[in-house]
């Protein structure tokens, strides 16, 4: 069997030898090592080390930044689209202070205020770009060569817990 490796060398796909290759890609028959798909590349050593720790905490703050957060007791989705909707929300509670909206959270329909709109708003907000700082944080570590694999799993926000509660009047 052959592996059609990407020229990140983070991910491969397996190949018959008449298959076409894709842009930046190599061909191996075997699993190579991390050297080999290095020299292969034209990489300098530990480059794909750093790629491929880099796209983990990438990938580890998209996870995080959608997770949902807690306001006033109510469990509020933060996923990308969840924040497209609250921002749209904030922008109307900004130009009419007497807005008020249903908004729909995790646990069912709540009717907020233009003031409670723009409190969620600011805490989604928050958190994305703690989840941005921590990614930061986490990429630098990478950089200077201090990066360990336990990392991943400290210094994020808070996000929802297991079992939340509603309560937001």
């Amino acid at each position: 069997m052959l592996r059609a490796y990407s020229n990140e060398g983070t991910a491969f796909r397996c190949v018959a030898s008449d298959w076409p290759l894709a842009e930046g890609e190599i061909l191996f028959d075997h699993e190579p090592t991390e050297k080999e798909l290095e020299q292969a590349f034209g990489f300098t050593s530990g480059k794909l080390a750093k790629s491929r720790q880099l796209t983990l905490i990438a990938a580890e703050r998209f996870r995080r930044e959608g997770s949902g957060i807690m306001v006033d007791g109510v469990v509020i989705d933060t996923s990308r689209d969840s924040q497209s909707l609250i921002a749209g929300m904030a922008v109307s509670a900004m130009l009419d202070p007497a807005y008020e909206c249903s908004y729909k959270a995790v646990d069912g329909f709540f009717e907020l205020t233009a003031a409670q709109i723009l409190a969620v708003a600011t805490a989604v907000r928050s958190h994305v770009q703690a989840c941005f700082d921590r990614e930061k944080a986490l990429s630098e570590t990478v950089d200077a060569g201090t990066y360990v694999d336990e990392m991943l799993k400290e210094g994020w926000p808070v996000s929802t817990p297991s079992t939340p509660v509603a309560a937001l009047q």
